[in-house]
């Protein structure tokens, strides 16, 4: 079978598609790429349904070969792409021939970079997904040099030769999220609820797919002493341990946790958190619980 060859695999480079949603009663994360909207464009200008496996790297890009003529969209993070080294377009289209060796540099601004081939990746499924898990370790290992990666057929549609529209060309020192409060908003002290709004909180660089940490102000409980079971956790919930130092988790984040959740960002959010880099700052933007959820 036709395939590509892992020449550079960088930082962390993994496979990635949707991931395993609906799993999270078996302790099973959902993971998949984490900037969705950057993977999604990247697999659709490649002519590739918007649910095909892709790769993503992490801050210093990856090197392949290859072993089929194939087309190859770098998307994501903006990052110097040259094949056979020579100078080729980020964000659009590059036809590779069988033996041609494409590099995607170091992220220029961002994180991830994704690298869509026609036809997608297939890697040896694992929960009907192809995607890497570093939480659960399902999926392909996190790709290292000399591995290979079997692609699909050539997809039916032909590649679009369309501009990538630059998300993160404009990317500033400072991301604002919204975030809707709860469901434990209880449990914090009113100040601590005023500080998310006015708060600036900087990216870690102990984060990952799993999730940013964040530094900044202390988020403090009404009860500091007072334990919370376990219960269930999405991406984009914004969990607050003893040290009121906040987790923002992402895709590949735990299904269950046990310190409360003050509140829950949103898919687009989510995706700017995947391009965060350490050092990034971070403020919230608030939304109140209904009147009928508290009520609840």
């Amino acid at each position: 079978m036709s395939h590509i060859e892992i020449l550079r695999a960088g930082a962390l480079t993994t496979c990635q598609d949707t991931g395993r949603p609906g799993w999270g009663h078996l302790a099973v994360p959902p993971s998949g790429a984490a900037d969705r909207p950057s993977w999604r464009l990247a697999n659709q200008l490649a002519g590739n349904p918007t649910g095909a496996c892709a790769l993503e790297t992490t801050l210093n890009g990856a090197t392949v070969r290859a072993h089929r003529n194939v087309t190859v969209v770098v998307g994501g993070a903006p990052c110097p792409v040259t094949v056979d080294g020579r100078p080729e377009a980020w964000g659009q289209p590059v036809k590779l021939r069988a033996g041609s060796v494409l590099d995607a540099g170091p992220a220029e601004v961002g994180v991830r970079s994704y690298l869509a081939f026609s036809g997608g990746l297939h890697p040896k499924p694992s929960l009907g997904s192809h995607s890497t898990c570093l939480l659960s370790g399902l999926g392909p290992a996190p790709l290292k040099d000399g591995d290979t990666i079997p692609l699909g057929p050539s997809p039916a549609h032909p590649p679009l030769p369309t501009q990538w529209p630059a998300p993160w060309a404009g990317i500033s020192a400072e991301i604002v999220m919204k975030l809707h409060l709860g469901p434990r908003l209880e449990w914090f002290r009113p100040e601590a609820v005023a500080e998310l709004a006015r708060g600036l909180w900087i990216v870690s660089e102990h984060s990952n797919r799993i999730g940013l940490r964040l530094e900044g102000p202390a988020l403090r409980r009404v009860d500091a002493e007072r334990e919370l079971p376990s219960e269930g956790i999405v991406a984009g919930a914004l969990q607050v341990p003893p040290s009121g130092q906040p987790i923002l988790f992402g895709a590949d984040h735990p299904t269950t946790g046990g310190y409360p959740v003050i509140g829950v960002v949103g898919p687009e959010s989510l995706a700017a958190a995947a391009q965060a880099r350490p050092g990034t700052g971070i403020r919230f933007a608030p939304i109140p619980m209904p009147y009928w959820s508290k009520r609840g």
